[in-house]
């Protein structure tokens, strides 16, 4: 029978490939929502490319074989969501589209944060020891 902290951890291991991956498809239409200026479409490509690579590396770290492996994909995932932040906060700022269609994404890419950074910690902790 499968251990229950191993039920409990590949769930939320699950929980959080289900959840990155929904934030990519996010980014991915409003990518597609974008007008078809030439700021909009820079700064669009910018968004899309960190605000999807982010499940790509929660993707790759679920098959760390070390701690290294296990502290530096997650890691991955913090730069690439402070980038898609600042991203965001320029299609915010620029006027290109309204700040109130962008808070539940920032609030996700926010909450994704604190999510990798309690992980890696937990991680440099127990290496420490």
């Amino acid at each position: 029978m499968m251990n229950e902290k191993y039920k409990m951890v590949t769930g939320r291991k699950q929980d959080l490939l289900l959840r990155t991956k929904a934030f990519a498809l996010r980014i991915v239409r409003l990518y597609s929502a974008l007008p078809k200026t030439t700021e909009a479409q820079v700064i669009g490509k910018q968004v899309l490319r960190s605000g999807t690579s982010v499940g790509a590396h929660v993707r790759e770290g679920k098959r760390s074989r070390t701690d290294a492996e296990l502290i530096s994909k997650p890691e991955g995932a913090l730069q690439e969501l402070e980038e898609t932040v600042y991203w965001l906060e320029l299609l915010s700022e620029a006027g290109i589209v309204r700040t109130e269609l962008l808070t539940d994404l920032m609030k996700e890419a926010h909450e994704l944060t604190a999510i990798f950074v309690a992980g890696v910690k937990t991680v440099k902790q127990r290496r420490a020891k």
